[in-house]
Order: C-alpha cells, then structure tokens, then sequence
C-alpha cells in the first residue's frame, strides 16, 4: 500500500510518543468533526436503503443531477479503471498517488504529466485525471479549462475525471452541475470538508449509464446505514457548512503567514493545508516529529504538507516550535 497522511500509530511507535500527546498536522482533514447526530437504532438493525434520501441530500449539496455513494472516494479511485479497456491515461501530477496507481494495477499505460502537457499529450490519451484543487500543491484549474480538454476527450470516447476532494470551499469552481456530461466524472468526498473520514463516504457524479456500470463493481450495501444517516444530517446543515468554509478560509490564511514568518513561506495550499517546497523537508518534518507533532512528507519532491491546527492551544504549539527550529536551523 501507497503512504498516506493519517498514520499516527506508526509514529507513536516510531518515536515513543504517546497518541494522546501529538498533533496530528498530517492528513489535511478539517479539524473541526461535524456533530454525529442521533441514530435511528434502525440504522444499525437493518440493511441499508437507498431511498433514505441521502442522494437526494448530496444532489442538492453538490448541484448535480445523478450521484452514486460510495465508501469513501478512494473506492472509486480503484474501480473506475476497470470501466474501460487498458488504454492511456494522463495524470496531471504531482497529485494524489493513489490515481496513477489503480490505473496501472488495471493494466493501463500511465503518464504523470505536468499541467503545461497537457495541451501537447491530450490528443493522445484515453483518460486524463485531475485532482482539482491539487493535492498537495493546492492548484486550482478553472471550470472552463477543465471543459475544454473534456470537450477534446469525449468525442472519441475519453474520459476526464476531475478528483474535488477539497473543493467544498469554493464550489463555485466545481464540475459538478456538469457532471450529465458524457465522459465526465467528478469524485467528492466527505471526510475532508466536514472531519469525518471516519465514515467512510464518497460520492461519483457522472451520467447515469456510468454510474449503473460503477455501483454493478460496488456491490449491494456498500454504505452502511449509519454512514448513510450522518451523511445525510451534515449535507443538510447548511449554517454549520458555512461556519466550517469560514473557520478553514481563516486558519489557512492564519497558517500560511505563520509559516512565512519563521521564513517557510508555502508554494501552495487550500483551505485546509499548505504546501512547502524545501531542500530540508526530511529534517523539518524530523525535528517537528521529535516534538509529537506530525506533518506529511513528500520524499519524491522534498515537500512537507501542513494541516490545519484545531485550538489556541495547537496553535501554540506548532508556533513555539516552528520558533525552535528557526532558532536551531538559522
């Protein structure tokens, strides 16, 4: 299995750290869990329904017009390959690495492209995925321009799959009113924005015809009951939505001068991390691990990706220690 943010188990006994003393920066979830509602006992007792209306809550929440739930987006991520015939697929990188992954496990012939390649390698591929905003550079590419290399796609039967993980801060930039568009998927998912990666929940939007061949690989009840209640509460708590777009836009913006002042200015970054380039990312993301706080490492690229701290008191800390390894570093 590809690494990920998240492993804080691995790191409490990587460095003796108790679990309950670290701050855990590295996953780039929102550190504000939506509240669990109270479940129906009947959630829990009986297989799960899908007329409960927890499509019709992601219809409207998302603005598109067919979705499929899933148990968390990256299931999608490993089924879709197995939708088409071995082809070529572009991966507009550095992104999420689970993508290029599932399609050369499906037997496709994968390219990680850079966004200025696009346009030259288009004409020559079967799929291209995006991850929009970009995890974990934080790019965001434009509605329009995602159509346009749709529209180059499609005609031949292409696909472009458009990954929004972190895109319910700004969803007037999501595809997903176009997602009736033939040859175009957009994954959501639900963790990140509301802090419940814990349930497991993930949406495609796409066309119909899609999205029946794509829950065929999914396979009856694969959103539990439960899951299907807390996620149905959280796409209808519209005021609790905007207080979370508003307390990430603001911590971002906090985290992202933080950073610059002790002379770590981020290349990137969304509402719910930033994105560092350094030469010194293992002994940056070593030196704040001595300390139990954890961090995401890129090795490939020499990167370190911030979460958002949660409390005055995380604040506090990721401060004072961001102070000492200026002070042990200058």
């Amino acid at each position: 299995m590809l690494e990920h943010g998240g492993r804080l188990r691995q790191a409490v006994l990587n460095y003796g750290i108790a679990e309950a003393d670290w701050l855990d920066l590295s996953s780039g979830l929102a550190p504000w869990p939506f509240a669990i509602p109270a479940i129906d006992e009947r959630a829990w007792a009986r297989l799960p329904e899908t007329d409960d209306g927890l499509e019709h809550a992601a219809c409207a929440y998302y603005g598109a017009p067919n979705v499929l739930p899933v148990p968390g987006s990256q299931c999608a991520i490993q089924l879709l390959p197995r939708l088409r015939r071995a082809g070529k697929v572009g991966v507009l990188s550095p992104c999420y690495a689970e993508h290029a992954e599932a399609w050369r496990r499906s037997g496709h012939i994968v390219r990680e492209i850079m966004e200025q390649e696009v346009d030259f390698y288009l004409d020559t591929l079967d799929v291209l995925v995006v991850v929009n905003p970009n995890n974990p550079t934080g790019l965001s590419l434009t509605a329009e321009r995602l159509l346009e290399w749709h529209a180059r796609l499609a005609p031949r039967g292409g696909w472009l799959v458009v990954d929004e993980a972190f895109m319910d801060n700004t969803p007037d930039l999501s595809l997903s009113a176009q997602s009736w568009r033939t040859g175009l998927i957009v994954l959501r998912s639900f963790g990140k924005f509301f802090g419940l990666a814990g349930v497991r929940l993930g949406f495609v939007l796409a066309e119909l015809k899609l999205l029946k061949l794509l829950a065929d690989q999914v396979g009856p009840w694969a959103v539990s009951g439960p899951t299907r209640a807390v996620g149905q509460a959280c796409l209808l708590d519209t005021a609790a939505q905007e207080f979370q777009r508003e307390r990430s836009e603001l911590a971002s913006g906090r985290l992202e001068r933080l950073l610059g002042l002790h002379d770590l200015p981020p290349q990137g970054g969304c509402a719910l991390f930033q994105w560092l380039i350094t030469p010194h990312a293992d002994r940056l993301y070593e030196f704040m691990a001595q300390r139990g706080i954890l961090l995401r490492l890129f090795a490939h690229n020499s990167s370190v990706r911030f979460g958002l701290p949660a409390t005055d008191a995380d604040w506090l800390r990721l401060e004072q220690a961001l102070l000492a390894y200026t002070k042990e570093h200058s």
